[in-house]
């Protein structure tokens, strides 16, 4: 089982390669209760993209002078851009590179995706400032447990291989960065040794602790993801801890192990539709949504979620009902009220659109070519020429009914 050590408390070592941090608006003690992420009880349609507003941390900070230890990652930057042939490009984009320093054992010891690696780091920024160290880090290596930079590199190492990766925020933490200590846009200079590398565990044999634990782990990496507004990997995440929850297994676990494991599994479906939802991908999301209320048909986040999917696809007859009950269950939840208001007015305007488009096809009663005589028998005006076609439809089938029972 992928497992990084004793949880890192905030600030401490670890935090880099774990996966377990926030983003700088995000409150971990509030994921396990607020785990859709858009907390109902907050009035607000749409949330404000400060992606690509500067960030205002780093306004004023005087930058800090270079550490002694800080030596090795600027001069393998410097290298990088200096003496680009000893360093692999990655990617091809030059923005992450590999240079080994101590070699490895081989490339048939390179670990496979899916394995459990353990890897000793450190990680710099560009002024030297040491963020991570970590000396035995583990994690399953594909997963996106990590950092995608050691995600990515860690499987290009030799056993014993010792390595510096330089790497872009893109692979980091990219335009929020990781707050008190990592900038927005901050590049990492990751100094990393492959240790060990196992098999991952097989599902099947764990117990209901270690598959809860498991879980848990891949749906927190989930959570970071989507507070990163990464929602492709963050669904990734999540994914595989549903996988995880729903393989077999051939060990009894005790009703609390099995009522968690619900519960871990409902947070993830609940996690997934509104990173589904955030995507448009709005058949998927409904289907997540539903596959909540199977287990819990009073789970307000689904059924309100489910209202906001099928709103989203013009569905208000359906959505409207199900705002409706989700409100029943929390008559002062203030969001729930602002979008079933939305929707019944979306929904009157429809109406009266459709209302509308029926009296033009029907003619307006207002015309004042109609006949007095039809005037007197009919509410409205029908043209003339579409009783003549109407008649001529009815008995052109009338004829062919008559040609059919001939032949027959």
């Amino acid at each position: 089982m992928a497992s990084s050590g004793e949880e890192p408390r905030s600030g401490s070592p670890g935090r880099a390669g774990t996966g377990s941090e926030q983003s700088p608006t995000a409150d971990p003690a509030q994921l396990d209760t607020a785990e859709d992420f858009e907390v109902l009880e907050e009035e607000e349609e749409e949330e404000e993209d400060l992606s690509e507003l500067p960030p205002l941390e780093d306004v004023g900070r005087p930058k800090a002078p270079p550490r002694e230890d800080a030596q090795s990652a600027e001069q393998g930057r410097r290298e990088a851009a200096e003496d680009p042939q000893e360093w692999l490009d990655v990617l091809g984009s030059g923005l992450l590179k590999k240079k080994t320093l101590v070699p490895g054992q081989g490339v048939d010891t390179r670990p496979r995706k899916g394995q459990d690696v353990t890897i000793r780091l450190k990680a710099t920024l560009e002024d030297g400032s040491v963020v991570e160290e970590n000396p035995a880090l583990t994690f399953t290596l594909g997963d996106c447990d990590v950092l995608q930079a050691l995600d990515l590199c860690v499987q290009l190492l030799e056993m014993g291989e010792t390595a510096l990766i330089v790497s872009d925020a893109k692979y980091c933490y990219g335009a929020q960065g990781r707050s008190p200590d990592i900038p927005p846009n901050a590049a990492l200079t990751l100094e990393v040794e492959l240790l060990a590398a196992r098999d991952a565990p097989d599902l099947e044999l764990l117990s209901g602790k270690e598959k809860i634990e498991l879980a848990n782990r891949k749906r927190e990496r989930g959570n970071f993801f989507y507070q990163q507004a990464d929602y492709v990997l963050a669904i990734n995440s999540y994914d595989i801890a549903l996988k995880i929850i729903s393989s077999s297994s051939k060990v009894d676990f005790s009703p609390d192990e099995e009522a968690e494991l619900l519960d871990v599994k409902v947070k993830c479906l609940n996690n997934l539709a509104a990173s589904q939802l955030k995507l448009d991908h709005y058949e998927a999301a409904l289907k997540s949504c539903n596959l909540v209320l199977e287990h819990q048909p009073g789970n307000i986040k689904a059924l309100f979620r489910k209202g906001k999917v099928l709103a989203q696809q013009g569905e208000y007859r359906e959505a409207i009902p199900i705002l409706k009950a989700a409100l029943k269950l929390e008559p002062s939840n203030k969001t729930i009220h602002a979008e079933l208001s939305k929707l019944v007015k979306k929904h009157t305007d429809q109406k009266n659109v459709e209302t509308e488009m029926y009296r033009k096809m029907l003619g307006n009663p207002s015309t004042t070519g109609t006949p007095g005589k039809c005037k007197d028998k009919l509410p409205w005006s029908i043209p003339w020429k579409w009783l003549f076609g109407a008649t001529a439809i009815a008995l052109g089938g009338v004829a062919l009914s008559v040609v059919i029972a001939a032949r027959n």
